[in-house]
């Protein structure tokens, strides 16, 4: 590892009712990679803000290739070298690769764009990353892993020596993650240093040397990551032990509750059969694209049905829209949480409320304020959500904050059957815990839980039984406690051995 290439000192920031920041140390070398660890709300996203140009520290120093900075705005800090990666992507789609790449700093002959000067320049980019792109393909076209690698193009075209990554793996798959890594560690060779946010912890093995841990806003500590052990990270990040971190509830199994049968749904809902039971957890597990997402739509009304059976309690029940579904008691917790589980524009309080107002409304349509405050101090009790009051913007929430809201507006209903679609996606380890126990609690109650997870230790943690998917249809049903995670893979590639075959 090289010299101390960003110095931020005591860093103070403040928000309206919020202390963010309380006298925070950060400290950054050149060719390493440092992970930055902390729960959601610890304050990695707002430091790394400030040196990136997005916030202002209100207190505190920064030094950058030692020069001090009192502020910067976010062209400042990429003419010095910082490039961000946010969690959310920050892509035009209707623009092509090279465009997005070139963005705000196009070239120019005249008044006229050099887009070949900007393809050849793009392309050259890609190919030393041996990232197998057109320049010229629209961004909007590519999956989200593929973006991701526009963007770190996009770094590196700026001659970035700083890059910050926010959650770079929540969104992608194996391979995928793999190929991320090796881009990684051919930029630290290069001498860039690179901020690593991340809650999969198990990741941080294969290409972090060092770590930064912070806690409501405070730094806690940092190291070296080989000298630590995982248990020692998650005590300093949550402020206490986590006995477990997949705690299971052992249940008596009840009768049956749900039933799926012959659902059929687009491409990637072929002749979905399964039941729930009272008393258990049902995972449901595969790689990515293999329908999981798309057959808890289509049980949710979200996507229409071509044909299959819903039946719940013993009857058939027909499901045109989600609210038909949450009349019937089924509900469900969205896969992307800020597009279909939130307004983030709302209140914490009309969030929780709004698909409740049958709940809260008097019979003249009018909202009777108590039964709401009931309603919202049960959610954020229940589900520990951080927040000074429930009037704060669900979008000022930490992820893993807006998680738990999503899950808390089903909390007032009786509902019989609860779906989480990537429930602890982008969330930290503490709050994960916090998800488990819900779903244990949901259990106990003799409410059906079926949830899709792409991470395999947390279904095999959790789930009491696995169905896993691969290509639109069921490839296999086992138990949890009787399985392996090769024997899960292996019905989750059954299509791909086809394919082979």
């Amino acid at each position: 590892m090289g010299e101390v290439i960003v110095s931020m000192k005591e860093i103070v920031k403040n928000f309206p009712g919020v202390k963010a920041l309380d006298r925070v140390n950060f400290e950054l070398r050149s060719g390493e990679v440092m992970a930055l660890l902390g729960e959601n709300g610890a304050g990695k996203s707002t430091l790394m803000k400030i040196l990136s140009g997005v916030y202002t520290k209100d207190g505190g120093s920064m030094t950058i290739f030692g020069k001090d900075y009192e502020s910067l705005t976010p062209k400042q800090a990429q003419e010095v070298g910082v490039a961000i990666i946010h969690q959310e992507l920050n892509m035009c789609r209707h623009l092509s690769v090279a465009e997005n790449m070139f963005l705000g700093r196009e070239k120019v002959g005249g008044v006229v764009l050099k887009d070949r000067e900007m393809e050849e320049e793009a392309a050259g980019i890609l190919s030393e990353l041996k990232i197998d792109l057109d320049p010229r393909q629209m961004v909007g076209d590519l999956p989200v892993s593929k973006q991701q690698m526009v963007e770190i193009a996009k770094a590196l075209s700026i001659h970035a020596k700083i890059l910050i990554m926010d959650e770079p793996t929540s969104s992608l798959t194996a391979k995928e993650i793999e190929e991320l890594f090796r881009i990684i560690r051919k930029l630290k060779a290069d001498g860039c240093g690179i901020v690593y946010i991340s809650h999969r912890l198990e990741e941080l093995k294969a290409i972090v040397d060092r770590v930064t841990i912070m806690r409501d806003g405070q730094y806690i500590t940092d190291g070296i990551f080989a000298e630590m052990t995982m248990d020692q990270i998650i005590a300093n990040m949550v402020g206490r032990e986590i006995k477990e971190q997949f705690p299971r509830v052992e249940c008596p199994k009840g009768k049956k509750i749900f039933e799926v049968s012959g659902l059929n749904a687009g491409k990637l809902v072929r002749d979905i059969n399964f039941s729930l039971y009272e008393g258990e957890i049902v995972g449901f597990a595969g790689l990515m694209g293999a329908g999981r997402t798309e057959t808890t739509r289509a049980i949710f009304g979200v996507d229409p049905k071509t044909s299959g059976k819903i039946i719940l309690d013993g009857k058939e029940v027909t499901i045109h829209c989600p609210m038909d579904a949450i009349k019937a008691g089924i509900v469900l917790a969205p896969e992307d949480r800020k597009k279909d589980g939130l307004c983030t524009k709302l209140s914490i309080r009309h969030n929780l409320s709004l698909p409740n107002l049958d709940l809260v409304c008097s019979a003249l349509g009018v909202i009777n304020s108590k039964k709401e405050d009931e309603l919202c101090e049960k959610a954020v009790s229940n589900l520990m959500i951080k927040t000074p009051n429930v009037e704060i913007n669900a979008a000022n929430l930490s992820g893993g904050n807006q998680q738990k809201v999503v899950v808390g507006k089903w909390l007032a209903r009786n509902s019989r059957v609860v779906i989480f679609d990537e429930p602890t996606r982008g969330i930290d380890v503490g709050a994960k815990v916090e998800i488990y126990h819900l779903m244990n609690q949901l259990k106990q109650q003799g409410i059906a839980v079926m949830f899709v997870s792409s991470e395999m230790p947390e279904v095999l943690g959790i789930a009491d039984r696995v169905i896993v998917m691969c290509d639109g249809r069921i490839t296999g049903e086992v138990m949890a406690k009787e399985t392996t995670q090769n024997e899960v893979l292996k019905y989750a590639t059954e299509f791909e051995k086809k394919q082979a075959g």
